[in-house]
């Protein structure tokens, strides 16, 4: 199991690598598709807001590159550099994909939801996890339950790793609809918006898969420890 793991984690790692690398690619590309409405970034993200009847949340600049994201705690949908004043394809995607969070929360989103709730357990177990783990495996022969704390711990930050899966592609769908039926770009920027929030979405699943398959290698180990008592 060790060896196989071993293989198994090298190639989530390559498939990361890659998804990452060709998201940064076609970020790049699509900031050169320029709107023929010459909308920013911002400007698509009130617009988007205001046709959902959403006029309590806040569109708002956050530093860094692709950094954007919606905190439904103060109602922002907060928009990176590249994002907030740009007036291209992959702004427009990124800012439609946010709002897209933002109509999810105004609706009640059950996805969403679950997931806000999650994020207090998630926090915490988080910061404690791995030495939990790592601890764990050093006194399995002594202490088995606190390998079985550790997995407990590493189990909530995977479901919450499943439970973003739904609502980063909700987002996506809500923003593509919401994109062409409002006329808000033409055919080639609406092809590359689309394309942008597929390879956005593919980084979420990689880190999903990578984590179930982490969870049941720690499970395995259990197992197999308490198989030789």
């Amino acid at each position: 199991m060790g060896s196989g793991y071993m293989l198994l984690a090298l190639l989530i790692m390559g498939a990361s690598w890659l998804v990452s690398s060709t998201l940064k690619s076609k970020f790049e590309h699509y900031s050169k598709l320029y709107l023929q409405n010459g909308m920013s970034g911002k400007e698509i993200a009130e617009q988007m807001l205001h046709d959902n009847g959403i006029y309590d949340v806040k569109v708002i600049s956050t530093p860094g590159m692709l950094t954007d994201h919606y905190n439904p705690a103060d109602k922002t949908v907060n928009l990176s550099e590249g994002v907030y004043n740009q007036r291209n394809a992959a702004a427009a995607a990124v800012a439609a994909h946010e709002c897209g969070h933002a109509v999810q929360h105004a609706k009640g989103y059950q996805w969403l939801t679950m997931r806000s709730q999650l994020v207090p357990v998630v926090s915490f177990a988080s910061n404690i996890v791995q030495w939990v783990l790592l601890g764990g495996i050093l006194m399995i022969k002594v202490f088995p339950s606190l390998l079985f704390i550790g997995i407990l711990l590493f189990a909530a930050t995977t479901l919450f790793s499943i439970i973003t899966l739904p609502v980063e592609y909700d987002a996506s769908n809500r923003a593509l609809a919401w994109l062409k039926d409002k006329r808000m770009v033409n055919q080639a920027e609406y092809a590359g918006a689309e394309d942008a929030l597929k390879w956005a979405a593919r980084t979420y699943l990689v880190a999903a898969i990578g984590s179930i398959a982490t969870l049941l290698y720690y499970v395995s180990i259990f197992m197999g420890s308490r198989e030789r008592e």
